[in-house]
């Protein structure tokens, strides 16, 4: 991949895979399949289950390719929105309670994950909202968005938050709190 810009390389190949061009999919999965792994595994915190997911997640962005626009968000963020969608689905097929248990970003974008292999503009909307969310976290301070990222994407819980970054747990809350009421101003603001 191109150190100078990995994204444009990235477009093309989903270019080329929106043209059912298999080795194209190939060489897509090679560059991103161990990233998209790594959160596929944080999400559902099982080496089988994420391989599945991530099969899945590859399945979904070969019959959606063509619905991807760069102008909408970068190709890794709407290929991890992908694979967070089947992790969740994943997650919720398991444990019926599960469901349940999803947080407040979940909440956010869940128009955007649900269901099990996206349309078209289904898949174009998840690029809308990649982007929208990207703006969104943009805008918050840094510890706020490090916080919630941290927290979101990577599933941890409020304590284990405080003790990786070395903050009293209320401040850990209050940052979350703070941060997702922004992220919903900001988000209702794209809707």
């Amino acid at each position: 991949m191109s150190t100078l810009d990995p994204d444009r390389e990235l477009m093309e190949l989903l270019d080329r895979v929106a043209m059912q061009n298999d080795k194209a999919l190939k060489a897509l999965y090679d560059r991103t399949s161990s990233k998209l792994y790594g959160l596929a595994l944080r999400i559902v915190r099982e080496r089988d289950a994420a391989e599945d997911v991530l099969q899945e997640a590859f399945v979904s962005i070969w019959r959606g390719a063509g619905s991807y626009r760069a102008s909408l968000s970068p190709p890794l963020a709407w290929m991890g929105l992908i694979v967070r969608s089947r992790a969740l689905d994943a997650l919720r097929k398991r444990t019926a309670d599960r469901a349940g248990v999803t947080d407040e970003l979940d909440e956010l974008l869940a128009d955007t994950l649900e269901g099990d292999s996206p349309n078209p503009m289904d898949v174009n909307d998840a690029s809308q909202q990649a982007f929208a969310l990207h703006q969104c976290l943009t805008r918050l301070e840094a510890k706020q968005r490090e916080v919630v990222s941290l927290a979101y994407l990577r599933d941890q819980s409020h304590g284990e938050l405080a003790e990786q970054l070395q903050l009293p747990l209320g401040t850990v809350k209050t940052w979350i709190r703070r941060g997702l009421e922004q992220l919903r101003q900001c988000m209702a603001r794209y809707a």
